[in-house]
């Protein structure tokens, strides 16, 4: 795969006649298009009869697409197997909680465990591998489409039997779940694994069995596309990824351990911009290469209508800037041009039903011009960081159903309380099992279930060296199954933080205040606890409540490090003090900067929320999209970039 930035979309040749392919292909090259995804839903085309294949019609089109200089991404279509296949073999087709087993009537029909979907799986992504493996053009690989959890999993009797097996694998024997998951409370002892049933969202459900429940299905949909993986790789050299939305309910660690690339899908709209920068540094670290946006939106959302708003002007471009100012090196728009009809109708694109382009249009083409321009740039710097942040796979099922607060959000919580305010440094957004490496500070707010992936020694070790770890509010509190600890309120945040928790009080409010040692007071809010020193010694005291006078938050120093314990979620400002580090320059809060380092070395300055911002650099830069040079204060215009270069 030739290193360059790609920009492109999906594209569905199955839906337009031959010569319309070869127009689309000329629209491509206006709008500086030089990717698409093809056949991610096509698999009725493909194989229109059991065992009768047609591949010819993707092949022309590929190859005509190859010939215009545009790469392809090729996707297997799991995600749609076609009628004939789901009304011959019912028992492909998922079944819901109630009982009753799905109809035909969109997609994501399969059930995972299927032993016939799977044969059906292996023998078209075969023949896809056979076709396309080694084409030229053919520069990524997509399985299935958006794959997940969808409606709490399948609870058919096989999905049921497998999970019986994987409680029995987990657990060994029906009196040591029960143990763990203390069942004897409301006489809910299982006798044996078969009597264990599915929990069912809506229903007041013991949140061990659920987490359980949700976890089974994840690990049977790492199997699922592994499966398919395995295949690929013996056909092409080409990356192979699946792309995925960013809630980390299926890990995104475990779904790709055996992948290449890290693909990605979103949908924000335009005022949710800045948010995603949250999830570009949760996908930047996770493997050794730079990961595609396989999907976002061009203009609007919509099914049978539009929803979620037309783009501003400038929202699209700074939307295509900012996942590769941050490590992508492809950005993929849902999708090239709009759909005649079907279930997605009204949804925007790059070229209308009629092939005309749209404002945006002009806006992709206009990044596909700059990312040439930046090219060197881009391609020898990187993203650098020495702050990582928690966001644990773990924590998000326990926290679907063991929330413990009120209207608690994790995710919601980590990107508005703990990444925002760092969004003028340099992040890492990292699960458990990430090293810790390189980074000098290690947030870890919420972190329910601090226990996996051996982190207690880690976190132990990297603190001795010289890390300092911000910890809580409301971290080791959980097992990874789900359940309080009963010997004490943490596994060993105690024993390493030097401190001794006297109280924990659980709300969601900001009634409580703490005066720092340094005399200012402000608020903590999302969980409190309060502590008696043990070795640590106090950084705030409550100011008001039941805990005045009590340590809010705490610091213990251990070897060459540190442990900095929170009580509840501090202000912006007070965060930024406990992490200490300085940001990549100084800016106005709408504006998301990103330092590169590396062959050579510079800042990127994204202006996000379509209102002028400012930016204060110490030095000389250039910016290699317009060639002004710029020091000291610098103006951004709303939704504008500058890709600055370091002058020696």
């Amino acid at each position: 795969m030739e290193r360059k930035i790609y920009i492109g979309a999906a594209y569905y040749p199955e839906v337009w006649p031959e010569s319309e392919v070869e127009q689309d292909i000329a629209r491509m090259k206006a709008a500086g298009v030089n990717v698409v995804r093809v056949a991610e839903f096509a698999w009725g085309k493909m194989e229109p009869e059991e065992g009768v294949f047609d591949l010819g019609w993707l092949e022309c089109a590929v190859d005509k697409l190859t010939a215009a200089g545009i790469g392809v991404i090729m996707c297997t279509p799991t995600c749609t197997p076609p009628r004939w296949l789901l009304d011959k073999y019912p028992e492909t087709r998922i079944v819901y909680a109630d009982g009753t087993r799905t109809q035909v009537f969109s997609r994501c029909h399969p059930c995972k465990t299927s032993s016939v979907m799977r044969e059906k799986n292996r023998i078209i992504t075969q023949k896809l591998a056979e076709a396309f493996g080694k084409k030229k053009g053919v520069i990524g690989w997509q399985i299935d489409n958006e794959i997940f959890p969808y409606n709490e999993g399948c609870y058919c009797e096989n999905c049921q039997k497998k999970f019986r097996m994987y409680l029995k694998d987990r657990y060994g024997t029906p009196e040591n779940l029960n143990e763990k998951w203390k069942t004897a409370r409301w006489s809910l002892e299982y006798k044996s694994f078969d009597d264990v049933i599915p929990p069912v969202r809506g229903r007041w459900e013991h949140p061990s069995l659920q987490t359980e429940w949700i976890r089974f299905h994840c690990e049977n949909i790492v199997s699922y596309v592994n499966e398919q993986a395995q295949i690929l790789h013996r056909y092409t050299d080409a990356p192979v990824g699946t792309d995925m939305m960013a809630t980390n309910l299926l890990g995104y660690y475990d779904l790709n351990e055996k992948l290449d690339v890290i693909q990605f899908n979103h949908y924000e709209p335009a005022r949710d911009l800045p948010r995603t920068a949250f999830s570009y540094d949760f996908l930047r670290p996770i493997k050794d290469a730079p990961f595609w946006v396989t999907e976002t939106q061009v203009g609007w959302n919509g099914s049978t209508f539009a929803n979620c708003g037309f783009r501003p002007e400038g929202s699209c471009y700074v939307n295509t800037w900012l996942p590769v100012a941050k490590g992508a090196e492809m950005v993929e728009y849902w999708l090239f041009r709009a759909h005649p009809n079907g279930h997605e109708l009204a949804h925007g694109a790059l070229y209308n039903t009629a092939g005309r382009a749209y404002r945006v249009t002009q806006e992709v083409a206009r990044a596909a011009k700059e990312f040439e321009k930046c090219a060197s740039f881009l391609l020898k710097s990187r993203v650098q960081s020495r702050i990582a942040l928690h966001y644990s796979s773990a924590v998000v099922k326990a926290a679907e159903y063991a929330p413990m607060v009120q209207d608690f959000n994790y995710r919601e919580l980590l990107i508005e309380r703990f990444h925002r305010p760092l969004r003028r440094h340099n992040v890492d957004v990292i699960d458990t099992a990430h090293s810790l490496d390189g980074y000098e500070v290690l947030i870890s707010p919420f972190l329910f279930t601090a226990e996996e992936n051996g982190l207690p020694a880690r976190i132990a070790q990297w603190v001795q060296e010289g890390g300092t770890w911000i910890v809580g509010p409301m971290s080791d509190i959980m097992t990874d199954y789900a359940s309080k600890y009963t010997d004490k309120p943490h596994s060993f945040l105690e024993e390493l933080a030097g401190v001794y928790e006297t109280y924990d009080l659980p709300v969601g409010n900001g009634e409580y205040r703490v005066r720092w040692t340094d005399g200012d007071v402000d608020a903590l809010d999302t969980c409190f606890a309060a502590y008696e020193l043990r070795g640590a010694r106090a950084l705030a005291v409550y100011e008001n409540g039941e805990f005045a006078g009590l340590p809010a938050v705490t610091e213990n120093r251990v070897g060459k490090g540190r442990v900095i314990v929170l009580g509840g979620a501090p202000t912006a400002q007070a965060l930024l003090r406990l992490v200490g580090l300085p940001p990549v320059a100084q800016a106005s809060e709408n504006v998301a900067l990103i330092g590169r380092s590396g062959k050579e070395n510079g800042i990127i300055a994204v202006e996000t929320e379509r209102r002028a911002g400012e930016l204060m650099l110490e030095g000389d830069y250039v910016d290699l999209i317009s060639g002004e040079k710029y020091a000291g204060r610098t103006e951004l215009a709303p939704y504008s970039v500058l890709v600055l270069k370091r002058q020696n």
